[in-house]
């Protein structure tokens, strides 16, 4: 035998699960209807003014994009109240968390996440040598206690997905102020706020992470244009922290991390407001819808403050998701998130019908 070739995190890495495609359900089953409602898609359809940008921007595709877009740069700094030195954009959120890990993780050093959470967190470091220490929830929030003292000298980011994924539970104004206090200076905090524009119409939900970033610099608040504006397949995202860390950050990756039709749909995103405000609150009607049908079941949820909704039905969540998947309805099952979630689901919202023909379904498989 030669020697081992491969990069030696290999040999134990679990790459990330995605949702079953449409496509693949279709070939399986031979299914005329299929609603995809596992990955957390906004079912309304892209901005129309993101849409509009991509059609104007066609014409220029044989070229490269800006490696730093100027103008998109510009436009998001001054909405959102920053200097431009602070944003970093990258292929969506999970693209400038790749380069945020890239960046500061060695061999040896250690994360802190919340257990579950977003597992590119657990992905990217591990692959990269890093320690991952998980901290499972409590109750129906996170256990800060836990979390802030699993912190040590090797501990080099800490990362904090609110609202959570696969949950949607947010963490309180009380709990980031704590961590903010508490965690040492030279621990890189992430404040993944991927579902921002959702939970943002929440009085419960902390306004002031971008502030955080004016008081401790060690700090790197993520945000995407995939949800609320429905442009996840052009893959656009960023990054607020400090100046020194977004200079860094910049250099790290492919030269051109954003191609052009997602740098135009961004720009034309951006400034759709009344479509992030009609999707907001269309999200909120179908979310109700599924909360008040799981209260006739006597099902459990965590409080959502996404696009999401997760559940415990007290069934086999792989029996139940292979079942549904047969009448054309895709969701996540809770155990890939680990035995202790085995009869919980994770399932997107939609539009009105398409929350009833949930419903519909579940009810034919629970029969």
């Amino acid at each position: 035998m030669g020697k081992n070739i491969f990069r030696n995190e290999l040999a134990d890495f679990k790459p990330y699960v995605q949702g079953k495609p449409i496509e693949a359900v279709r070939r399986e089953y031979g299914l005329d209807r299929i609603e995809k409602l596992a990955s957390n898609e906004n079912q309304i359809g892209p901005s129309p003014k993101a849409v509009e940008a991509i059609k104007a921007e066609l014409a220029e595709l044989n070229f490269y994009p800006e490696s730093y877009p100027f103008d998109l740069q510009r436009e998001l700094s001054e909405i959102l109240g920053i200097d431009e030195e602070q944003l970093v954009l990258g292929s969506g959120g999970e693209g400038v968390l790749w380069q945020a890990v890239l960046t500061f993780i060695n061999t040896g050093d250690e994360i802190v996440l919340a257990d579950p959470t977003f597992d590119v967190y657990r992905i990217s470091a591990s692959l990269l040598g890093a320690v991952v220490v998980k901290v499972p929830l409590k109750g129906m929030g996170f256990d800060i206690d836990a979390m802030l003292a699993s912190v040590n000298e090797k501990t080099k980011m800490f990362f904090l997905c609110s609202p959570n994924n696969p949950t949607g539970h947010i963490a309180s104004q009380a709990e980031v102020d704590r961590i903010v206090r508490e965690l040492p200076e030279d621990v890189v905090l992430v404040i993944d706020e991927a579902y921002y524009e959702l939970a943002s119409f929440s009085p419960d939900f902390p306004k002031d992470s971008i502030a955080i970033v004016g008081r401790r610099p060690n700090t790197i608040v993520l945000r995407s244009f995939s949800k609320t504006y429905g442009i996840a397949g052009v893959r656009i995202g960023y990054a607020i922290t400090s100046p020194e860390i977004a200079a860094r950050l910049r250099g790290v990756g492919p030269t051109f991390k954003i191609n052009r039709l997602a740098i135009a749909a961004a720009r034309g995103a951006v400034k759709d407001v009344e479509y992030r405000d009609m999707y907001a609150a269309q999200n909120a009607t179908a979310r109700q819808m599924l909360l008040d049908y799981y209260e006739t079941k006597g099902w459990v949820s965590f409080p959502s403050y996404t696009n999401f909704v997760f559940t415990d039905t007290g069934l086999d969540s792989k029996w139940l998701f292979e079942e549904l998947q047969k009448r054309g309805v895709i969701i996540r099952p809770g155990v890939l998130w680990g035995e202790k979630w085995q009869t919980w689901f994770r399932i997107s919202t939609g539009t009105a019908e398409q929350m009833q023909y949930f419903i519909d379904m579940t009810e034919e498989v629970l029969r």
